[in-house]
């Protein structure tokens, strides 16, 4: 196993860390407790040393499965990373109250890492409201978390605003594939946290696994490399291949995911990738970005938008959906994504003043787009594309 520096806090992680939140399940839904436990002890046994879990993942299973499946000495072999749901605290002592619930769930005196989870505008300014930065150092001055940090889905722009707001983030947790260098944090929030001197955890290397079951047609781009791999390592090598990542996160549900993916790790590096080698995967990017009707990047340069709609997550939603051939999934996620905030952010709030689309480096008629994609993803509209909006201004 290949190891790394995990920021300023001395030690080193894998570059492979489990993400549990995808084991596999029973027909009724639940963890299938013996082979996720066997796939957790293989990726241990074999080098894996970060494990990130979440209070909500596998509907609060997985934080009590984790306390379980850990022992018997597992615990003191991993880093162990949960996060604190700020969207369910109602008050700043629900912050103690959530830790310790999950601290008893973990079976666990202490976590090595605690995330802020999911942060974006709406609940950074709610935990801010309820003193979230005077209580951080509570848990790390007692001994409940040893390095404090968030996990995040939101513009640079917020992203910024949170590194600079709190002198004490030792560890960040953001979205980052070849797909997304500039959406969300992008390229950009990863260099900047990392020249704070916080460990970077990746999270959707390969966009919820997306990118590990390209089209035909994106597979013989890849058939045409001189080394061959797997889609799926060639997206972990992308990332792998950045000097400022600590550890990349996979939620593997098969044993077979977990044996590929130490495998992958075991041969990961750093700036590694050959010229021809990043050549090759812009022209697979570029590939799957033609499948997206709407050629927006994630820029986030028409943000904000004066009615509160996310711009730039409404066309990923949207593209995604067309890219995987599932728009019902990807109806799911959009509405979804949008459940805990005001629908104002939805697309349907767009009232086409145009402001957004004089900043878009893309020319994509975004007015025209909003209100489409809407329909598209909230009321069932089959998609045409012969109805559908240019995909730039003439």
């Amino acid at each position: 196993m290949q190891y790394r520096p995990f920021g300023e806090l001395g030690y080193k992680v894998s570059a492979l860390g489990f993400g549990c939140m995808r084991f596999p399940t029973t027909e009724e839904g639940h963890i299938d407790e013996e082979e996720a436990t066997r796939m957790l002890h293989y990726a241990i046994d074999h080098g894996v040393n970060y494990l990130d879990t979440g209070y909500p993942y596998h509907d609060g299973e997985s934080e009590p499965f984790l306390g379980r499946a850990l022992q018997g000495g597992y615990r003191e072999r991993v880093k162990l990373a949960t996060k604190l749901l700020v969207r369910v605290a109602e008050k700043p002592s629900d912050f103690d109250r959530l830790l310790d619930e999950q601290l008893e769930r973990l079976q666990t005196d202490y976590v090595d890492v605690y995330l802020l989870h999911g942060l974006r505008k709406g609940r950074w300014d709610r935990a801010c409201d309820m003193g979230i930065l005077d209580w951080l150092e509570k848990p790390v001055l007692d001994g409940r978390v040893k390095a404090i940090g968030f996990s995040f889905h939101g513009s640079f722009p917020l992203f910024k605003e949170i590194i600079d707001a709190y002198d004490g983030w030792q560890v960040c947790q953001i979205q980052y594939n070849y797909m997304n260098e500039h959406y969300q944090a992008g390229t950009r929030g990863l260099r900047y946290a990392a020249s704070k001197g916080l460990a970077m955890v990746i999270m959707e290397p390969l966009l919820g696994g997306r990118l590990a079951n390209p089209p035909e047609h994106i597979q013989r781009l890849w058939d045409t490399a001189e080394q061959q791999r797997s889609p799926a390592e060639w997206g972990l090598q992308w990332v792998w291949d950045q000097p400022e990542v600590s550890v990349v996160l996979s939620g593997m549900s098969a044993m077979e995911h977990v044996r590929e993916n130490v495998a992958s790790a075991n041969r990961s590096g750093v700036c590694t990738l050959t010229g021809d080698e990043l050549n090759l995967i812009h022209r697979v990017r570029d590939a799957y970005r033609s499948l997206s009707p709407a050629p927006c990047t994630g820029c986030g340069y028409c943000m904000p938008c004066p009615q509160g709609v996310n711009i730039p997550r409404t066309f990923d939603r949207f593209n995604a959906g067309m890219l995987s051939g599932d728009m019902e999934a990807a109806r799911k996620r959009y509405l979804r994504l949008f459940s805990d905030q005001d629908e104002s952010i939805l697309a349907s709030s767009c009232i086409q003043c145009g402001q957004c689309e004089e900043k878009c480096p893309q020319g994509i008629p975004i007015s025209e787009w909003m209100p489409y994609i809407h329909e598209v993803m909230a009321e069932d509209r089959p998609y045409d594309p012969d109805e559908a909006p240019p995909a730039r201004k003439d």
